[in-house]
């Protein structure tokens, strides 16, 4: 916090020998402050036996799913964790787990309660982007907890690693539809992630992969949520970080568009490496596009001088690893594959 005030009276000192006005003053103060914020980011408790974790759908409606809901809660409490449910998780309201207040009641609920250690999404789809300007995160920076899931809860990962804090990319409740044995993997890493453990993966060769080595944040998640973020407050700056991306059920065009879009915003000049998950369930244009989206990804990023590792297994897939979004990572990338080691 010293040091976040020294930088921002340096910062008023150097406008305000320019002759820069009040207003422009503020912004060059908050945008320093923000950056200094993303740079030193807190990483919540982890999380221990006999502790509350509480299980919410922030976006789209839980139809039919107290079954997959109850084996998932199964499941934590064989950890030794406690479930509390939100209050509204059940409730259908058109497309969503209820309206954008019941959803964001629930949510602010386990943001405030002190009690709670983590906070872990029941399934994504559409919704989270509706809640988060509802949300007032100043009990959560005293007491803060992990976030958990992926797809559209990349909303609010960007929200989170803005504010200054570690999230966790991981697989959510409704996943447990699937059979345990194709999950236990994912299974495995989300609890290694939520409990402390160290992560780091080993990936085989890939022949889209660009070699190098990075260091660097690891920032991003679903590419339709990062490209809809753009413009606003919870867009993030990638410069200096590793830039993660998945997506599911696009064109091979529309993909390209939105990698164009973040391009053209500035999104990918300054990061230090780009790390592929997966890219899955692509739809058919009836007119070819005429490239793979391999080949559009690395046409976006053909004038970067840095690692492009292709073949992370996290996104839309059962095979869908934790990543902890806001560490330190290191990634290498050879011929022999590609390695990527979170920072203890």
């Amino acid at each position: 916090m010293f040091l976040k005030i020294l930088l921002s009276m340096c910062v008023v000192l150097s406008v305000q020998c320019q002759g820069v006005s009040q207003e422009s003053l503020k912004k060059e103060v908050e945008m320093t402050s923000n950056a200094l914020v993303s740079d030193v980011l807190v990483r919540p408790a982890y999380l221990k036996k006999g502790d509350t974790i509480a299980l919410l759908a922030p976006a789209g409606i839980l139809r039919a799913k107290k079954e997959v809901i109850s084996k998932a809660v199964g499941v934590m409490e064989s950890w030794g964790l406690h479930v509390m449910l939100g209050e509204n998780i059940y409730r259908r309201h058109d497309h969503f787990a209820g309206t954008d207040a019941q959803r964001t009641q629930d949510f602010q609920a386990a943001l405030d309660n002190p009690s709670i250690k983590a906070i872990w999404t029941a399934r994504g789809g559409y919704g989270t982007v509706r809640v988060l300007d509802g949300l007032d995160y100043t009990k959560f920076k005293k007491n803060p907890k992990w976030i958990i899931g992926y797809s559209d809860i990349t909303a609010l990962h960007n929200q989170l690693h803005n504010l200054g804090f570690e999230t966790i990319h991981g697989m959510m409740a409704v996943n447990f539809s699937s059979e345990p044995e194709v999950i236990e993997a994912t299974v495995a890493t989300l609890k290694k992630a939520m409990f402390g453990e160290v992560l780091h993966y080993t990936l085989a060769p890939n022949m889209n992969n660009k070699e190098g080595e990075a260091t660097g944040q690891l920032v991003g998640g679903n590419l339709t949520l990062l490209h809809c973020m753009l413009g606003s407050e919870t867009s993030i700056d990638t410069s200096g970080k590793i830039l993660f991306i998945e997506e599911v059920g696009e064109y091979v065009y529309h993909v390209d568009r939105m990698l164009q879009s973040l391009k053209r915003a500035g999104y990918f000049k300054h990061v230090n490496g780009v790390i592929i998950g997966d890219i899955s369930r692509i739809r058919v244009n009836p007119t070819p596009f005429g490239k793979t989206v391999q080949q559009v990804i690395l046409d976006n990023l053909k004038d970067l001088d840095i690692p492009v590792s292709f073949g992370m297994p996290a996104g839309h897939k059962d095979k869908n690893v934790a990543l902890i979004l806001g560490r330190k990572i290191t990634l290498t990338v050879n011929e022999e594959g590609s390695k990527v080691i979170f920072e203890d």
